[in-house]
């Protein structure tokens, strides 16, 4: 990989179903039916609307052999109707369900959290090493003879690790760490190489976008190592549904899309599935078009550990850098006061005049006009050092370039304490320069703050969020980011674009500013309204800052994802709900129509409730 220019990634050729992925494939988009696997026509139905909205390959659940066996109708009455899209079968908990599937999918999709170890229970195990030996030589005796099926069926799979479901073994053994969501991957794969069973996707996924990309750069890192190559899945677990669940899958995906990581994506929405694809789309595409750029001569500073990255010290310059949240910076050049409280800007651009009603943050002023007003601040351009050095500011902000930033530049910035950096780029590959600014100025041992300017055209709300997020997101994730601006020459409010970068801070886990929900986006073993439920908590719920809520359709993953959680609204049964604070189940099994109100009632008991204003 280069870290500053981007190319895809060299991975493994499969084919699933005439539909080939990796290699020099294009990168497939792919969602998930929500209808029950038992109704071929409620599911041929669904899976035609994915298909005609751009998916490549539609994914069933499939929770008992009836379900599999039913794969084969819903297969007929597809290629009846001339949809030819290759199938994945879902299975978790029983692997004679994949061994059923793997004759009617052109694809299973195992998980090795519940293949064969039991189901999560978060009990802390002790093996030696001959036991921790015999445990793995169980999941050998039983996954080969599915391979064995797969290789006479030409069936792919895909090996899906999860991080709410990794087994007790491996959470005994590794932590609740990206190690141990490798190390779960890598058993099966060991077992795949020597197997010589090559027809293997990998995708490794967590709500915590954090530990989703983490663990999939180690995950790469590790089969570079021992000689594999194989394509890769991407998508954040239990997105969420609208800006929320744009922003944290085009955020997490997209940190590793523009490394050159990736060969399928699935945003999961709590939305119908086929809304899925043209998000998924636009987020690829606008990725990939930065393919053969001008090369960016960026040089990695020594020490910078690109798997394990940690935040960029800097020094403190008034409530920027240090140990300080990231900052947003807005624009308001057009005189505009308008903002929504929730998201106040730390700081605004005003460019060459104050606005007339002035909010109760830090303005911003072009330097040749600023005055010293109390909380107004200059702004200088790179050409413009002189003027910098002379400034009686406490805090004083320069735009910088990349390609302005030379050696005799740094020395000067090197010794500055009253000076914010904003790295600006016009390059195809934006992040690319961002990245190399950054470097720069750690080899030189500058420690000044860096916030990011991003500049966009957008007339739609959707397309900011898809871009700037995975944008910003690799910064966030590689350490960066003391603050982010975006700019936005289109027609949008600046209330939206002021939401759209706290939300895109919330996403990276680097600063809190409203309830966080965690909701996946349903499938055929959710036996409630997903979409219907996840608005009612929301409206009862959504002005608890600081708060993770998980909403989840059925016990997969809610029990690993309520762990992340403070609190968790899990599918129990038909109808019926079960109640979590964090890992801990407080109320089983409760009629749906009442779990909303039980559920703020826990909140209340545990002192995290507070009346709306």
């Amino acid at each position: 990989m280069d870290y500053f220019n981007y190319s895809r990634r060299r991975s493994s050729e499969v084919n699933i179903g005439g539909i080939s992925l990796g290699g020099e494939n294009p990168i497939r988009i792919q969602s998930m039916t929500n209808t029950s696997t038992l109704d071929t026509e409620a599911s041929v139905s669904q899976i035609k609307r994915i298909v005609d909205a751009g998916g490549d390959y539609v994914r069933l659940t499939t929770q008992g052999i009836k379900e599999a066996e039913n794969l084969k109708e819903i297969n007929i009455a597809l290629r009846q109707s001339g949809y030819m899209v290759p199938l994945v079968a879902d299975v978790h908990f029983n692997p004679k369900v994949a061994d059923v599937a793997a004759l009617y999918a052109e694809k299973v999709r195992i998980n090795p959290g519940n293949y064969v170890d039991a189901p999560r229970t978060f009990k802390i195990l002790e093996y030696t090493k001959e036991e921790y030996a015999q445990e793995l030589k169980k999941i050998r005796d039983r996954f080969v003879p599915f391979l064995d099926i797969c290789k006479e069926n030409h069936t792919t799979i895909r090996v899906g690790v999860n991080h709410g479901s990794l087994s007790d073994r491996i959470m005994s053994r590794y932590g609740d760490t990206p190690a141990g969501m490798v190390e779960s991957c890598m058993e099966f794969l060991r077992i795949c190489t020597e197997e010589h069973f090559m027809a293997v996707v990998i995708s490794i996924k967590a709500s915590n976008t954090v530990v989703m990309v983490r663990t999939i750069r180690l995950l790469v890192a590790v089969m570079e190592k021992e000689g594999m190559n194989l394509p890769i899945h991407l998508g954040v677990t239990e997105a969420g549904d609208g800006e929320d669940g744009r922003i944290k899958s085009a955020l997490g995906i997209g940190a590793l899309l523009v490394d050159g990581i990736g060969d399928t994506v699935r945003v999961s929405l709590s939305e119908d599935p086929e809304k899925e694809i043209p998000v998924a789309r636009k987020l690829v595409d606008y990725v990939a078009n930065r393919a053969n750029h001008p090369y960016i001569p960026g040089v990695e500073t020594d020490g910078f550990n690109y798997l394990a990255p940690v935040r960029r010290k800097t020094c403190a310059v008034k409530n920027i850098g240090g140990d300080h949240l990231p900052v947003v910076i807005a624009d308001r050049m057009d005189g505009q006061t308008e903002y929504d409280p929730q998201f106040t800007p730390d700081y605004i651009y005003a460019g060459r005049e104050l606005p007339q009603n002035l909010l109760n943050v830090g303005y911003i002023l072009d330097a040749d006009v600023w005055s010293g007003k109390e909380n107004t601040y200059p702004a200088f351009n790179f050409n413009n050092i002189a003027a910098l050095k002379g400034s009686g500011a406490d805090l004083n902000f320069l735009f910088l370039p990349y390609m302005a930033l030379t050696d005799e530049l740094l020395e000067e910035l090197r010794g500055m304490k009253n000076v914010v950096l904003i790295s600006q780029s016009n390059h195809p590959n934006r992040i690319g320069e961002h990245r190399a600014f950054v470097h720069s100025l750690m080899s030189a041992g500058c420690e000044l703050p860096v916030v990011f300017f991003q500049h966009y055209a957008e007339d739609e709300a959707e397309d900011l969020q898809i871009k700037s997020a995975a944008d910003i997101g690799v910064l966030i994730f590689d350490g960066f980011c003391d603050g982010i601006y975006l700019f936005n020459q289109g027609s949008l409010s600046h209330a939206v674009i002021d939401a759209t970068a706290f939300s895109i801070l919330q996403a990276g886990r680097i600063r809190t500013s409203k309830t966080e929900f965690i909701s996946c986006p349903g499938c055929g073993r959710t036996l409630f309204n997903l979409q219907a439920t996840i608005a009612r908590v929301k409206a009862a719920t959504n002005h608890l800052k600081g708060l993770k809520i998980g909403i989840m359709g059925c016990i997969v993953n809610g029990p690993g994802e309520m762990a992340d959680a403070d609190y968790g609204y899990v599918g129990a049964g038909r109808g019926k709900v079960s109640l979590y604070k964090k890992k801990q189940c407080i109320e089983k099994n409760i009629p749906e129509e009442e779990a909303v109100e039980k559920l703020i009632e826990i909140i209340k008991l545990n002192g995290d409730y507070t009346e709306r204003e």
